[in-house]
């Protein structure tokens, strides 16, 4: 059964590839038909969503920059206005960090307090000298001495304390907080920028100037991401694709250039060959020949002139093969 089938497909390749051979008679010598093919630019989101306007449609022409769709994005502008929260936060935290962290009336007040401090220190000390040299000649009792004592003492600490809170009331945050509070607004800032990036990714430009040959789908319809919405064709993206023999593909060089002819065509067109296959395959059945073609042909492409670029993509056309 499998030989069966090989011999069937064998068959049906010969006869196919022997189309090629009625190419050539008389007046149509050095005439091969082809046909025009389009290497269309699929343009889509890198986002999903669903489509909320779409600017083109089938047969406009549009320049590289222009838009063409926007898709739904109330859900990413919600949370933008978190992140812009969330940033100045992070802002005003950092900035209270840098502060002093007490205010200039805070200060004077700690200032005062250390001017009675010091005021009580030195009457502390008077009344300690007094009370001393009266105890020395017997007059007071050990009791007063040390009540004495104890007091200088107090008024003494009370004064390292009222300079050590001025001291730090003039020192700014500590350095790491300060460190940890950069650090929070360097995050909130880059999820800030993300978002915002996001946002401008939801519309999509055209990549190229060109014609709409296609729309895939239209407003209120949701794509993935990366699923074209539109097919764009640029001028430069159209060629003359057509099959030639073994013989004739020896006569051909790239830069060549080679007629182009269709029913109801301006005359005149041209084209220039820029890839020949290297590789023989039999003649594809969308060749269709009224002569005898050889079996094995080759697959020759020619970018169009500016007239013939205005041709449209899957057109038959004739190619007229330069002579040698």
């Amino acid at each position: 059964m499998r030989r069966t089938a090989l011999i069937i497909l064998a068959v049906v390749a010969v006869a196919i590839g022997g189309l090629f051979l009625l190419t050539r008679s008389g007046g149509d010598q050095g005439l091969v038909p082809g046909y025009l093919e389009a290497d269309l630019v699929l343009v889509g989101s890198e986002k999903s969503g669903r489509i909320e306007s779409l600017e083109v449609k089938e047969g406009d022409t549009v320049a590289k920059g222009d838009l063409v769709f926007t898709l739904e994005s109330s859900e990413q502008k919600a949370e933008l206005a978190t992140r812009k929260a969330r940033l100045a936060e992070a802002e005003a935290r950092l900035g209270d960090a840098k502060a002093e962290l007490q205010r200039p009336r805070e200060i004077e007040v700690l200032e005062s307090a250390l001017v009675r401090a010091k005021a009580m220190q030195t009457k502390s000390q008077l009344n300690l000298d007094r009370i001393q040299q009266l105890y020395e000649k017997g007059w007071v009792s050990k009791a007063q001495l040390d009540d004495a004592v104890a007091q200088h003492d107090s008024n003494h600490a009370a004064v390292e304390e009222a300079e050590r809170r001025i001291e730090a009331a003039h020192l700014p945050g500590r350095s790491g907080v300060i460190e940890a509070a950069n650090a929070a607004v360097a995050e909130a800032r880059s999820a800030l920028d993300e978002t915002e990036k996001s946002i401008a990714k939801r519309k999509v430009f055209a990549p190229a100037a060109g014609s709409i040959e296609e729309v895939y789908f239209r407003p209120g319809e949701v794509v993935n991401a990366g699923q074209a919405v539109v097919s764009l064709l640029p001028p430069g993206n159209l060629k003359v694709r057509f099959f030639v023999s073994e013989a004739d593909r020896a006569g051909l060089r790239i830069g060549e250039t080679v007629g182009v002819s269709c029913d109801g065509c301006p005359s005149g067109l041209t084209a220039t060959i820029r890839f020949i296959s290297r590789d023989a395959e039999f003649t594809p059945p969308v060749i269709f020949s009224r002569e005898q073609r050889k079996k094995l042909v080759f697959l020759v492409e020619a970018w169009p002139d500016e007239k013939t670029a205005e041709l449209t993509a899957g057109q038959p056309v004739s190619v007229t093969l330069p002579q040698s």
